[in-house]
């Protein structure tokens, strides 16, 4: 393969955070010389509708041989980029006090609709974590419920409706971010069960994911010590490759969580993690902040990795074809689609069966 060739698959692999709300310069050129796999919004990308819709078409279209994933964080509750006039959802927690499966459905239709009239491909959702530690100063409300078949019935019905909808579903936390007591965005966190407590409680939710078809599913930023007592999950070749690849036959995308969080950041360099994390099986990974510097410089270390043969080109190709997959089956039609604007597109937001759906889930607040 050609040096040129490979800085073009190696930006696959990269989901990269950007500052303003319009494509930066700076990401316009990784783009064009690596490629990109996507990008994520955050609530410093977004203004009106329009402007939502605008940034996405083009997004999409930084990479003229594959597009590129427009992704968010939009779960519900204090997870929400997307503000009104958007439908303002409640909680995920609401939707477990709730007990009810057609609700969760119904929410998953009316959110897919909204994110697909602004162009949104992939939504980070729904939280797969359990609520079985009141003390989780991270997962709280976001979790569906406090019991493992709960989240399992619950969170797949959203994931099945949502990619039934044309919106790329993701189930986050894996192997399972319920039972710690710190902030991975602030330090690394703790998860002290058992590998049969694991497969018991929290691997369910991710099961029935797996089951349901979920395209993507996001690691945690944690240490588990009875499956990996030096590396957090998101770098674990045993966590990722191992549990989650083989025993649990996911074969959809995996995409790290942040590697600028600070429990991966305090102890590996960016670029470092970036390569331990491809090479531990992930498909791709996020580096949100919108450091350019620091982006281009982890696709030159999966570059490097490649031809020092630390990192097999076989393990990337893996990664591209799952990623390609992935976009073949959700991309197609959206890439194609000319942005809605003006009294057309904000007919689509907020709607009256929206928010009543919202109002419906806060009751149960």
């Amino acid at each position: 393969m050609s040096p040129s060739a490979l800085r073009r698959q190696v930006g696959q692999l990269l989901i990269a955070g950007f500052d303003g709300r319009q494509i930066p310069t700076e990401l316009r050129s990784l783009a064009r010389e690596f490629g990109l796999g996507g990008v994520i919004l955050f609530a410093r990308n977004i203004a009106e509708p329009e402007q939502v819709a605008e940034v996405a078409f083009e997004a999409a279209r930084l990479v003229p041989e594959l597009p590129a994933w427009v992704s968010v964080d939009q779960e519900g509750g204090r997870v929400a980029r997307l503000k009104a006039p958007f439908t303002e959802w409640p909680p995920m927690a609401t939707l477990g006090r709730s007990g009810d499966v057609t609700l969760a459905e119904r929410f998953a239709r009316a959110l897919a609709s909204e994110l697909k009239a602004v162009g949104i491909t992939l939504d980070y959702a729904p939280v797969l974590d359990i609520h079985t530690n009141s003390k989780n100063p991270v997962i709280g409300d976001r979790a569906l419920a406090e019991k493992a078949d709960e989240v399992a019935r619950l969170g797949s019905a959203i994931v099945r409706v949502l990619q039934g909808e044309g919106i790329a579903a993701c189930g986050k936390h894996f192997p399972g971010h319920g039972d710690t007591s710190t902030d991975s965005h602030l330090e690394l966190p703790l998860v002290e069960h058992p590998p049969d407590r694991l497969r018991r409680v929290e691997f369910v939710p991710f099961v029935a994911a797996v089951e349901a078809g979920v395209a993507t599913i996001m690691t945690a930023h944690v240490l588990v010590p009875s499956l990996d007592e030096k590396r957090p999950a998101s770098l674990s070749r045993h966590i990722i490759t191992d549990l989650l690849r083989h025993e649990l036959r996911y074969e959809g995308v995996i995409l790290s969580d942040d590697l600028e969080m600070k429990a991966i950041a305090a102890a590996y360099e960016v670029p470092e993690a970036a390569v331990m994390a491809i090479e531990a099986g992930c498909d791709g990974v996020l580096i949100c902040s919108g450091d350019h510097e620091t982006q281009g410089a982890a696709l030159e270390a999966l570059v490097y990795a490649v031809e020092q043969d630390r990192l097999p080109i076989s393990r990337v190709e893996d990664a591209l074809l799952r990623q390609r997959r992935a976009k073949g089956r959700f991309l197609a039609a959206s890439v194609a689609a000319k942005p809605a604007a003006g009294p057309t597109l904000r007919a689509r937001l907020g709607r009256d069966e929206h928010r009543a759906i919202a109002d419906e889930m806060a009751r149960f607040l």
